[in-house]
């Protein structure tokens, strides 16, 4: 007989907040659970979006009654969770199942004796997951879930965030599966395939593999329980995925079936993109072709994220594509499978990083292990991943602003976070380095790093960097300088930004009482950094809240705008691209996105769409202020993303001030995927009649079928 369908077990359970009476009874079916104690609750979802337990901190004790038929003689059952968050164990019909770790990481029970016993049943499950009590060496593994300055920090995560089911497979199960493309060559490509295959007796068994036309068929002699095997499929004359920019991504179907006695056991299937990837000093190549990547950082969005729907999640990969970029880093955590398989579908590429952020405690390195591995079993198969990162920003920080309230402090905090840089330590020196071994180990086919934020030690090659000029420290004029003065710190940004209010309603600001807002509530619940405010746009400038975030907004979009070009025009040397912080909020917040929770544009996206087109003209930025007799020399550049050479481009620049104008012309070609210095504006800044006027640079660059403008200004001071 073929095995019976899978049950979905989610919709509709009852639970109950945990005390130590109830866990000793929770899970026994003769319990009711009809009493006040009880109450209605989703799965998949987080148990604060439910009214009795918005502010519960666990732990939960869930419950779920259910009917199946029997299973044969031949047949197994298996209680399938596909993540917890964050511990969790489970108990069927009265009687210890096993236990849970890891919110990411799907976890398979063998309940074939339960499931043969009866046909109603009772699932059980107690969900754990507790606030971090010290932020410098937290102990769960969750990443920005728990400790982040871009989520709500007083949110619990905890729930049965996804999918629960109970299985049916014959006498063998593919227990673990670990797809990844291996090689992808124009003639001839290799998907390599690791599995644990869960047999209950010795026998023997066939492996038939399918992909892309290509079949392989194994015959092998199985020992009752785990058994590991490892095999590569070989693909002639492939159709190659390539990123939305360079190409088309086909996606193809790896199926791979147990046969026991003739009849299928069990079968898994995983979607492919057959595509190779090269890193050399942070430029990627993919199947032969460099690709300088436009990319933002992104969080769990919504916070909520178990509660979102696939088609939300697509559609922010397509949004992300829609903008310009070519990459997204998933910043500390792993999200949820419908997001990478949008990111496949539409060519965007993943930055992954396993949900590490700050620090944590010598207790978690054996843990940490274990959930690597699962994490290149869950999602090292996608094409759009195509880098690996085990640990952001691997310092013992609180990432909390409270008693920074003046430059001293603020000085102080720059100077600490640069001096836990530079110093050993076991978050970098040795969790960090196990992880990236297992990463190289399980993987082997996507550049890994260790940690991201890290500056670089002498003599070391340097990694990524996060530069916050313009808002932890110094000025965003300052950009291209540090990028001249120390070219290391340019090869990849995978941090910059500034905070802005967000667009339309932000009931959550109260602005009804400015000037008097609640700024430790903001700062608190919302991520508001009043002390940078202060500096950078102060609100004691401003008549009307209006106003205000009006100047956030531009101030958030001049760094994003000046950040992007400078970057641009460093292509390939040495920049190899950039991950602008952040793109999207998770949260009603005042934080770095350029777009806010429900996706409402800041004018700092309006400035990274104009600064990510495909061809860009751009300049060396005017001062800030002019005054008559200035010297300026103003390089002109322009870049261009396409895969074809622009010939006869025509670049146009004007100057002007009030009461008249100069005007420079140049013509020429520009290669593809190229960077071309046009030329040098020399022009001395005149006297001017007018009390008080700019300075305004106007760019085009006309090519067939392309135009690209930009514009700078400068205020001229009288003489």
């Amino acid at each position: 007989m073929e095995p019976l369908p899978a049950l979905d077990l989610g919709g509709a359970w009852r639970a109950a907040q945990g005390d130590d009476d109830l866990r000793r009874t929770f899970s026994l079916p003769e319990l009711d659970d009809t009493t006040v104690a009880w109450h209605h609750i989703n799965v998949p979802g987080h148990w604060r979006s439910h009214e009795a337990f918005a502010g519960s901190d666990g732990p939960l004790l869930y419950r779920r009654r259910f009917e199946s038929p029997r299973p044969d003689a031949d047949a197994r059952a298996w209680l399938v969770l596909d993540g917890l968050f964050y511990q969790g164990d489970v108990w069927l019909d009265g009687d210890y199942v096993g236990d849970t770790e890891g919110y990411f990481v799907p976890h398979a029970f063998d309940v074939t004796a339960a499931a043969r016993a009866r046909d109603e049943h009772l699932l059980g499950v107690e969900v754990t997951c507790a606030p971090e009590t010290d932020l410098t060496a937290k102990r769960n593994l969750t990443g920005v879930f728990q400790h982040w300055d871009c989520l709500d920090p007083d949110w619990n995560p905890g729930g049965i965030w996804r999918g629960v089911r109970l299985e049916h497979t014959g006498p063998v199960r593919l227990n673990r599966v670990r797809v990844r493309c291996t090689s992808a060559e124009v003639d001839r490509a290799s998907v390599g395939i690791g599995t644990e295959l869960n047999s209950d007796r010795a026998c023997s068994i066939e492996l038939r593999t399918t992909v892309a036309g290509a079949e392989r068929v194994t015959e092998h002699l199985l020992a009752e329980g785990p058994n590991l095997f490892d095999w590569t499929v070989d693909i002639a004359d492939p159709q190659r995925w390539w990123p939305h920019a360079l190409g088309d991504q086909p996606l193809h179907t790896v199926r791979i079936e147990v046969v026991v006695d003739g009849r299928v056991s069990h079968a898994v299937e995983r979607q492919v993109g057959l595509r190779s990837l090269h890193w050399d000093d942070w430029k990627l190549w993919v199947n032969g072709e460099r690709l300088f990547l436009k990319g933002a950082n992104q969080g769990p969005a919504p916070m909520a994220l178990g509660e979102a729907t696939g088609e939300e999640l697509r559609a922010q990969m397509l949004l992300a594509r829609d903008t310009g970029l070519d990459l997204v880093r998933l910043h500390a955590h792993i999200n949820r499978p419908e997001l990478y398989e949008a990111a496949d579908e539409l060519g965007m590429l993943l930055w992954q990083d396993l949900p590490l952020q700050w620090g944590y405690a010598r207790t978690v390195r054996r843990r940490a292990i274990r959930q690597t591995e699962a994490a290149v079993d869950l999602i090292g198969h996608h094409p759009s991943v195509a880098l690996w990162c085990a640990h952001n920003e691997p310092l013992a920080l609180e990432a909390s602003m409270e008693g920074v309230r003046s430059r001293a402090d603020m000085v102080r905090l720059v100077a600490r976070f640069a001096a836990m840089q530079e110093l050993p330590s076991w978050n970098k020196s040795v969790l960090d380095r196990s992880l990236r071994k297992v990463l190289t180990e399980a993987d082997g086919t996507r550049a890994v790093v260790a940690h991201s934020g890290m500056l670089p030690r002498p003599g070391s090659g340097g990694g990524d960097t996060h530069v916050y000029l313009g808002w932890y420290y110094g000025h965003e004029r300052q950009f291209p300088g540090l990028c001249r003065a120390l070219p290391r710190l340019a090869r990849f940004v995978s941090e910059f930004g500034a905070q802005a209010v967000p667009s339309g309603e932000v009931d959550f600001c109260e602005p009804e009482r400015w000037p008097d807002l609640d700024w430790a509530r903001l700062a608190q619940r919302h991520n508001l950094q009043k002390t940078r405010f202060d500096r950078y746009v102060p609100p004691a400038d401003f008549t009307t809240f209006e106003e205000w975030r009006a100047a956030t907004q531009a101030y958030q979009a001049t760094v994003v705008k000046h950040h992007v070009e400078t970057l641009r025009r460093l292509k390939y040397h040495p920049s190899g691209g950039f991950c602008l912080f952040t793109f999207a909020d998770g949260h009603p917040g005042v934080t770095w996105a350029v777009l806010d929770h429900r996706t409402t544009p800041k004018a700092g996206y309006h400035a990274l769409v104009d600064a990510c087109r495909p061809v860009i003209v751009v300049a060396e930025r005017l001062p800030a202020t002019v005054a008559p007799g200035d010297h300026l020399a103003l390089d002109v550049h322009v870049i261009s993303d396409l895969r074809v050479a622009l010939g006869a481009t025509v670049v146009e620049a004007r100057l002007s001030w009030p009461g008249d104008e100069h005007h420079w012309g140049w013509r020429g070609d520009v290669a593809a995927d190229g960077c071309v210095r046009v030329n040098t504006i020399q022009f001395v800044v005149p006297e001017v009649d007018a009390p008080v006027g700019n300075l305004v640079l106007d760019l085009r660059m006309q090519a067939e079928g392309v135009e690209a403008t930009n514009r700078y200004e400068a205020a001229i001071r009288p003489s």
